[in-house]
């Protein structure tokens, strides 16, 4: 038996640490231990195992968490999660981390108890009173002493039961634990993650009831003897009644596991042996010819806008299922996940899992060991599915490829496309990547044969593509005489749509009411104390939001500079727009989806239930509305703004402007009625725009590829952005004046270096931000280089968090 094991502890350190294996405790590599590190409990992930004896004495392993023969990474992934840290330079223990949805299997808890000096200040605290030479204040003293007063009576309290019964703020804990007043233990555990729910059980109905305790009884009764709380609770009697009625013995409280969650969805009639038209079948029948060589093949599926890209991924996923073998099908939104999976559900039953983060970590324990079992051998989620623990792994679909919420933007900032091509390197599966409008590398990479293309030029049933206006709001401006938001074309098509009976969807990729607040008097504008960002105005909130870091501020009736009372709110969001359309057209039905109006994929899902069953005229939203959805009443949509973000400071404004242009016109004419689609546009004779308006990708591609040759940008080179970042300033300008040093003395051919340079949005979440841009044709040459700088950092005494590094980096604001 090895006696030394190294573990990958989730801390921003990029090494493994020794433990020792003792008390009988045994792991294997992909395994799960508890182990101490500093004065936490964290849970790590076993590398190796080994004899080597460190040069220091090696705390002990506290527990194993996975059982003997089944740890929580099977090899292939923990050789992933390798090549994620070894790619973009992040800790190995972050990444096995991330890679787990298992929080809700360890319990983090944390207890005090006071000291022989805590005592000693209790007692000269209850003769002399405070002191009046406290730097403290007299609140927070008399909040130090309640700590102590209430530990000198308990030992090892839990923190949230300190805080509640004392009222004291973290901040006070901190400075009485300064003190050694109290000492803290961590004594975090392994947790159950089995969700359950609590039901009243009747025991007995005999002896005197009052009213209140009577209707919860009969209640009770009338449902067999057993009912969930939660319905309890919505009895009209007080909550200390069943409280009363559990002492008396007269109910029993008992937990009950909890179903795992369905699709609530209803699916779109899809089915895997459905007719295909010729480029369906084609396309088809490569991927299954791939599947069956039982090695690894990648694709990228190039099909437009209602071209029946979903319909061949289900047929896919079937082949590979009727073989007993499993799949992963990511796509870009948790939105668009609900409504995947009750496709995919519809086709393959209770074979189905789902993984996003807006289920709750119980549920995500829940699904990911239906998938290790292999009771659920096609998986649906976001980025994060990819790391999924299926068994017999044949086919990984990307769809909606070039999506960037496939980026991760925390530590590890891995891309869940190229980790989905490299997870099927490593296990001799099949990928395909899916889009109407394909990045330029991927579609690069294809016509580099580095892929195999597929092209769906036609979509389904020969239906035609959507008309597509351009309406010019320079000329509209001109010929109105005043600023508009809702060009005369687009609020006439509405009209003839709402006339016929038909939907319309209208986008604007900008939530709330305004997004700027100006002074007209002074010209300020009312900025976020953390961010260098114009606070958003939302109206129905009553509040100011800063859409970065989540400050929020009361609406300004006068300027904070010049104390002027003439507040002007400038330029349109989502919320304005819905209202501006109800005042159009107040009979209309008319709902908005944006990050505002769904707070869980509850919500999400009822706003396109009612969208398809009609109970809505008309849907106005952000880039959520504008992907991946089958609307078939759906026979115009306006798009609002069309050409905001070719504005921003971004080599990749014009493909994100068109990828976005292209996506939501695709929502139009997906029925039996033809669909058109109205751009409004100050740019219209931008490339982007009129490519778009032409549904012509292949245009679009070489007119940007010839500018990203000229300016050495992906694809012709690989990128990585180096911010540095600090909640002073001084501090900033120092450490990248050292970084940019060292990169004009450090030998670097093959890799360019920008900067260093202040970040686009120069303060965000309190931090201000510098950055370094690096471009090079060589992965190898940009991965050394980049390790030689973080190198030097730590040499420099600046501290990892503050230096990050973004591999192929896709948001440089």
């Amino acid at each position: 038996m090895t006696d030394y094991c190294d573990v990958a502890v989730p801390v921003p350190l990029d090494q493994l640490f020794t433990y020792k294996l003792g008390n009988g405790i045994s792991s294997e590599p992909g395994g799960r231990v508890l182990v101490p590190f500093r004065q936490r409990r964290l849970v790590g992930i076993v590398t190796e195992l080994h004899d080597r004896a460190p040069a220091f004495a090696a705390k002990n392993v506290i527990e194993s968490l996975d059982d003997k023969g089944s740890p929580a990474l099977t090899e292939e992934l923990v050789r992933l999660g390798r090549w994620i840290s070894q790619y973009y330079l992040a800790p190995a223990g972050e990444v096995f981390r991330t890679m787990l949805p298992l929080g809700a299997e360890f319990r983090r808890e944390v207890v005090y108890r006071i000291t022989d000096e805590g005592h000693m200040a209790l007692h000269l605290a209850g003769n002399a009173g405070s002191s009046g030479r406290s730097r403290r204040t007299p609140e927070d003293q008399d909040a130090e002493y309640r700590v102590l007063d209430y530990l000198s009576a308990r030992d090892d309290v839990l923190e949230a039961m300190l805080r509640s019964a004392t009222r004291a703020s973290r901040t006070v804990l901190a400075g009485v634990l300064r003190k050694k007043w109290i000492v803290r233990n961590d004594v975090s555990h392994r947790a159950s993650a089995a969700r359950t729910r609590q039901v009243a059980q009747l025991k007995s109905a005999e002896g005197e009831l009052n009213a209140n305790q009577r209707l919860l009884v009969e209640t009770l009764a009338a449902a067999g003897g057993r009912l969930g709380t939660e319905n309890l609770r919505d009895l009209d009697v007080p909550k200390s009644t069943l409280g009363t009625l559990v002492r008396r013995g007269l109910i029993e409280l008992q937990e009950e596991p909890i179903d795992f969650v369905r699709p609530t969805l209803p699916g779109r009639g899809l089915r895997a042996d459905l007719e295909f038209n010729s480029s369906q079948r084609a396309a088809l029948d490569r991927i299954r010819t791939a599947v069956d060589a039982c090695t690894y093949a990648g694709f990228l599926l190039h099909g437009v806008t209602g071209s029946g890209k979903t319909a061949v991924y289900l047929a896919a996923m079937k082949s590979v299922l009727d073989a007993g073998r499993s799949a992963i099908l990511l796509v870009p939104e948790i939105g668009l996940t609900p409504a995947v999976a009750a496709d995919v559900h519809e086709v393959f039953g209770d074979e189905v899992a789902i993984l996003h983060s807006g289920l709750s970590d119980k549920e995500r324990a829940e699904h990911w060991h239906r998938i290790r079992r292999g009771e659920a051998r096609a998986v649906v989620g976001t980025r994060s599915a990819v790391f999924a623990p299926v068994s017999n792994l044949a086919l990984i679909i990307v769809d909606e490829e070039q999506d960037s919420s496939y980026k991760q933007e925390e530590t590890p900032r891995y891309h869940a496309r190229d980790v989905a091509v490299v997870r099927a390197n490593f296990s001799d599966t099949v990928v395909v990547l899916g889009s109407a409008t394909p990045s330029l590398e991927s579609y690069f990479n294809a016509k580099k044969n580095r892929y195999a293309l597929l092209e769906m030029p036609d979509r389904v049933e020969k239906r035609p593509f959507p008309e597509v206006e351009l309406v010019d709001m320079r000329q509209e401006f001109q010929e109105t005489g005043h600023e508009q938001v809702i060009s005369r074309k687009l609020i006439e098509e509405i009209r003839l749509r709402l006339e016929r009976k038909e939907q319309a969807m209208v986008l604007l990729n900008r939530r709330g009411y305004s997004p700027v607040v100006l002074c007209r008097a002074c010209g300020k504008t009312l900025q976020c104390q953390n961010c260098a960002i114009a606070l958003t105005h939302h109206k129905a909130k009553r509040r100011m939001e800063c859409h970065y870091c989540g400050f929020m501020a009361s609406v300004p009736k006068h300027c904070a500079l010049c104390g002027s009372e003439y507040v002007y709110f400038l330029g349109t969001g989502s919320e304005k727009l819905e209202e501006l359309l109800h005042g159009f057209f107040p009979q209309a039905r008319i709902a908005r989806l944006d990050r505002d109006t769904v707070r869980s994929h509850a919500d999400f899902e009822r706003a396109l239930s009612a969208l398809n069953t009609g109970e809505l005229d008309l849907l106005v939203g952000t880039q959520m509305i504008a992907k991946g959805h089958d609307i078939h009443g759906v026979t115009l949509v306006g798009v609002v703004g069309a050409d905001m973000t070719l504005g921003l400071p971004d080599f990749r404004a014009a493909e994100r402007t068109f990828q976005l242009l292209t996506q939501v016109a695709g929502r139009a004419g997906r029925g039996e009625v033809p669909g058109k689609v109205i751009l409004q546009t100050y740019f219209s004779e931008h490339y982007a725009v009129q490519f778009a308006a032409q549904h012509d990708f292949a245009g679009f591609y070489e007119k940007e590829l010839r500018f990203r040759s000229w300016m050495h940008y992906p694809p012709y080179s690989s990128l990585a952005n180096v911010m540095v970042r600090s909640g002073k300033l001084d501090d900033v300008l120092k450490w990248s004046g050292a970084i940019g040093r060292w990169f004009e003395k450090t030998r670097h051919e093959g890799v360019r270096v920008l900067g260093p340079a202040a970040a686009p949005i120069e303060r965000l979440k309190r931090d201000y931000r510098y950055h370094f841009v690096l471009k090079s044709q060589s992965r190898q040459k940009l991965n050394v280089l980049l390790r030689a700088m973080l190198a030097h950092a730590e040499e420099q005494k600046i501290p990892c968090t503050n230096v990050i590094v973004d591999v192929d980096a896709l948001w440089l604001m």
